[in-house]
């Protein structure tokens, strides 16, 4: 069967709105390329376009989609007058759809009864009940750090502050840090891991010692240009429970499946119950 590709006139895509006029109802959009009775539109391309590509770049990006899916369509109307059993890819087909149409109902139904909401108590019980499911990989820390100019008037000060968990030395800190720091970050509220230390202060041993800073709570580095020191006020040791901020995504994903699984399961027993008391299952 002869096929014809009809290119729409002007640039590719820069120019084209109203091009390719046909008695088909195109719903709005604007097509740029008819193969036989299956047309490519604009806004298909455009929705698969690269963020910020202009100029030839776009150009030719538009021109090889086109000819892809140009290829695409030959092929696919070559290849569905030279399959010999099409009744098995139509039972394929059919089995997907209705895997689709049941997914879709599934997730609607969810949505609809079950929702996203896990309470802060489910997550804490599920985290009390289950310590190993929820090991640090690497060690974690509370404390502060700071990065400072080695030229920074008063860093011999801050050199004694950063060392006490007191109220007046991080008062102290802090009025330092507005002109003498280029990095000051207080953390004794929370847990942070040793990589995001290790990324920010020149020290190999955090790399190499996951046990460094339970054994050296006060670490002070130089290099040409900066002095970088960290207090460690807390520390936990890799493969300890991690700290359940960490966990709490993960609990809360985890246990949403789990009702997502029961809750499909009830559905089903009830659609099966119903139809056994309405003899609608004939078994032969």
């Amino acid at each position: 069967m002869k096929r014809t590709v009809i290119l729409c006139a002007g640039a590719v895509l820069a120019g084209l709105s109203t091009a390719c006029r046909q008695s088909v109802d195109h719903r709005g959009k604007t097509p740029l390329v008819e193969v036989g009775h299956a047309f490519l539109y604009k806004e298909d391309v455009l929705s698969v376009l690269p963020p910020g590509l202009k100029g030839p770049d776009s150009l030719a990006f538009v021109e090889k989609y086109i000819r892809g899916w140009v290829e695409d369509v030959l092929l696919y109307g070559k290849a569905e007058g030279n399959i010999p059993d099409n009744l098995q890819i139509e039972e394929r087909v059919a089995s997907y759809r209705r895997s689709l149409i049941m997914h879709a109902y599934q997730e609607e139904l969810v949505a609809q009864k079950l929702g996203n909401e896990v309470t802060e108590e489910e997550i804490e019980q599920y985290y009390a009940a289950h310590p190993d499911l929820f090991r640090a990989e690497q060690p974690y820390v509370k404390g502060l750090f700071i990065k400072s100019p080695l030229n920074t008037p008063r860093l011999a000060q801050a050199r004694v502050w950063y060392r006490k968990n007191t109220q007046d030395a991080l008062d102290q800190l802090e009025k330092f840090s507005i002109s003498g720091a280029v990095n000051f970050d207080y953390f004794y509220d929370r847990w942070i891991p040793v990589s995001d230390l290790s990324a920010k202060i020149p020290l190999k041993a955090l790399e190499s010692d996951a046990g460094y800073l339970e054994q050296h709570r006060n670490v002070e580095v130089r290099d040409t240009a900066y002095c970088y020191l960290l207090h460690v006020e807390h520390f936990l040791a890799k493969g300890k429970q991690l700290p359940i901020e960490y966990a709490k995504n993960e609990i809360k994903n985890l246990l949403i499946n789990l009702k997502r699984v029961d809750f499909i399961r009830k559905v089903k027993e009830d659609l099966y119950r119903e139809a056994s008391e309405e003899n609608d299952i004939i078994y032969y």
